[in-house]
């Protein structure tokens, strides 16, 4: 069989001018190995995630001294090292500013997500895990899963300008949304659709001829407005759809049992622990296609972690603890990083741990890690740190790449191309690329 890089562009001239067609996933890009295929012979979709945790890093504890495969993982990145070749490190990568206000913790965080500076929350949507979940997500309960697990509810996954996707901040209640009401069971022998899902289906779908004759008569700026909110109704069905037909067998799930309800606060031990439940919870939602994408806040960009007993946080220590003399960085702010990247360590645990194909659920997830500015204290967006993790045989990793103070938009843009979106360009004003990171495409 003929073999394409999954970059493939089909080309032409119109009117003198030349035009590229992105591909859509064929199955010549994938592998032939049987890899792509569970044991019960459906195809395992690739899932994508973002994994943020606030206030940067220390660079000296981070930033491998040499660029390939063969660098040497510095002490805050040692906790990584059983997942070296599942892992893609990125470092100088900015968010250019172009002239617009830095405003800490939110510039950087959705420069990266949305290719664009913005000085506050109303970016401009959507944000990248946005767009790769209309691409990938009809086929799942939810289109999108978004946890917070430090007691905040805050999420930078963006839809439209100035509205986030709702987070989930207790154990309790992911599991309730996701194996509560309206689960099915995959593996059940019996099914019996809920009859309330059927009468909702036939409602939704009555309104279709008004909506058609309503988006003609209104301008420009009410059909963008509505189109929007019939999206948010077309998933809507998509779900309910999903709730009519017996759900495709998984092998090896296991129901997991309701967590306990624990304390919601911003303390590290305990962020720790309510960390470990939700991705546990949210592990098995991806085994069993309650969704194909996620996003997980460890910490909100104003990091609120803190100390037992202490009650300066995270970010308040960013600004006010003194460099040790001796260290040349912030010894506390330095323990949050390392911390957080222990807490990076133990997501990826969950996933690889949970067996899919002849492989993990790690292996058939993309992952997008990163922070919202490399040195807090500064609010500096150059040198953000950034990871690819996982991603089967879509990308390439095992690799520590060094940008030249390039836009983070590029990581943004080959993310997207390697989850099979056709995309050429993205961004906007410096931030603006059609330069892919060919490293990281297979």
């Amino acid at each position: 069989m003929n073999t394409f890089p999954r970059r493939t562009f089909l080309r032409g001239a119109l009117r003198g001018a030349a035009v590229g067609v992105a591909l859509p996933l064929l199955n010549c890009f994938l592998d032939s190995n049987g890899k792509a295929y569970a044991a019960t012979g459906q195809r395992i979709p690739l899932r994508f995630g973002t994994w943020v945790w606030g206030c940067g890093f220390i660079p000296e504890k981070w930033i491998p001294a040499t660029t390939g495969r063969d660098y040497v993982m510095p002490e805050h990145l040692a906790p990584l090292e059983p997942y070296r070749d599942q892992l893609a490190l990125f470092s100088g990568f900015d968010v250019k500013l172009d002239g617009v206000a830095n405003k800490p913790h939110i510039t950087g965080c959705l420069g990266l997500r949305s290719g664009i500076p913005v000085p506050d929350e109303n970016v401009k949507a959507p944000t990248l895990d946005v767009l790769i979940g209309d691409a990938i997500g009809n086929g799942s309960r939810f289109r999108s899963i978004e946890v917070s697990t430090s007691g905040i509810q805050r999420s930078y996954s963006y839809r439209t300008a100035g509205s986030p996707n709702p987070s989930e901040i207790s154990p309790l209640a992911l599991y309730q949304r996701i194996f509560g009401e309206g689960f099915q069971d995959p593996n059940s022998i019996a099914f019996k659709p809920d009859p309330k899902y059927m009468v909702h289906q036939s409602v939704l779908s009555a309104i279709g001829d008004d909506r058609q004759r309503l988006m003609r008569t209104v301008g420009a700026e009410d059909r963008h407005r509505l189109d929007e909110y019939f999206t948010s109704i077309r998933q809507l069905e998509q779900q309910l759809a999903l709730q009519l037909q017996p759900p495709a067998p998984v092998e090896g799930f296991v129901m997991p049992a309701a967590p306990a309800d624990v304390a919601l606060d911003s303390e590290m031990d305990n962020v720790l622990v309510i960390h470990r439940l939700m991705a546990g919870l949210l592990a098995k939602a991806l085994q069993c296609n309650q969704t194909r994408v996620f996003n997980v806040l460890f910490s909100d960009t104003t990091s609120n972690l803190r100390r037992r007993g202490t009650i300066d946080t995270h970010h308040t220590l960013t600004h006010e603890e003194p460099e040790d003399p001796t260290l040349g960085y912030q010894r506390e702010v330095a323990w949050f990083a390392q911390q957080s990247m222990q807490a990076w360590r133990e997501f990826l645990d969950e996933l690889a741990s949970i067996p899919e194909g002849d492989g993990t659920l790690l292996d058939n997830c993309m992952v997008l890690a990163h922070s919202d500015c490399s040195i807090a204290k500064a609010h500096a967006v150059e040198g953000i740190p950034t990871m690819v993790a996982g991603g089967g045989n879509r990308i390439r990793t095992g690799y520590h790449l060094a940008g030249s103070a390039d836009p983070i938009s590029r990581i943004g843009l080959t993310v997207q191309q390697a989850m099979g979106l056709q995309v050429e360009r993205w961004g906007s004003l410096s931030m603006e690329t059609n330069k892919s990171i060919t490293e990281l495409l297979v």
